[in-house]
């Protein structure tokens, strides 16, 4: 599913697609600007998002076989909530 795919399903739940691709847009954006300031955001139901710290490591350049440094970052973490069945 993508963008476009969520967007149609929302708007069969009644909106029209210009409104729903505006909510879903919005959604998207409160989580992300959450995320930014680190905080956690709990959909229950659904899931958590959480903003996690890498750690610096080594890792190998495929091409050169040549040890690389790969720097430390911050990135966002999903776990699903119990309720989600697949």
């Amino acid at each position: 599913m993508n963008k476009a795919d969520l967007v149609a399903a929302i708007a069969a739940a009644g909106l029209k697609k210009a409104d729903a691709q505006k909510a879903l847009d919005a959604t998207m954006s409160a989580i992300v600007e959450a995320l930014k300031k680190g905080e956690k955001v709990q959909l229950i139901g659904f899931g958590t998002f959480s903003v996690v710290e890498k750690a610096a490591r080594k890792g190998i350049n495929p091409a050169t076989k040549a040890v690389i440094e790969i720097p430390a970052k911050k990135v966002v973490k999903f776990k699903a909530g119990a309720k989600v069945e697949l």
